[in-house]
């Protein structure tokens, strides 16, 4: 089962990014935005996602509706999330900065991603976004980008929330075997 659920997660990818190349309309530019306030009681972001983590699936925390969220306790991150911060580093900070801050080159992620509805956010990170002022491109055939994207996107939104600061977060949850496995069954295809 927890293969068939990396192959769909896959093919997904692949779908997503087939289907915006051929989608090209003016949805797809960028604009420059306010920051996100966010008060440290909040669990509602910005685009309607409560971010209490409800039930672990795959080792992975999850809210009501099953999208992706993090869990920090006594200053202990969950795995997901601390490797979403390994992830983030390893393949999206050279344009979106360190810590999802931004730089000149693209936008800020730890503030788009409170405003993005999670599909979006992965329609985005699997087709990419071209436009006048963006060149961001597919990472939907990216095993290691779309493996883990589930974590890139809980650490963006822990960073994002201000439940974790910049920087590798100090203490971390042991990798939980849902999680191994199936990471093993995604890298592997």
């Amino acid at each position: 089962m927890k293969a068939i659920t990396s192959l769909t997660a896959l093919v997904l990818g692949a779908t997503l990014a087939t289907m915006a190349l051929a989608q090209a309309d003016a949805t797809t530019e960028t604009t420059e935005a306010e920051p996100v306030e966010s008060a440290e009681s909040e669990t509602v972001m910005p685009s309607g996602h409560d971010i209490t983590a409800v039930e672990m699936t795959d080792g992975r925390w999850r809210n009501d509706e099953g999208i992706p969220t993090f869990k920090v306790e006594d200053g202990v991150v969950d795995f997901a999330t601390f490797n979403g911060f390994r992830r983030y580093h390893a393949e999206c900070h050279v344009c979106h900065g360190p810590d999802g801050e931004g730089s000149t080159y693209a936008p800020a992620l730890k503030e788009s991603v409170l405003r993005m509805d999670y599909y979006d956010f992965m329609q985005v990170v699997a087709s990419g976004r071209q436009g006048t002022n963006s060149v961001m491109p597919a990472f939907g055939t990216n095993k290691n980008v779309w493996c883990y994207i589930d974590d890139i996107y809980t650490y963006l939104v822990a960073h994002g929330t201000d439940t974790i600061g910049r920087g590798r977060p100090a203490e971390r949850a042991d990798k939980p075997e849902e999680y191994a496995a199936q990471e093993d069954a995604c890298m592997s295809m």
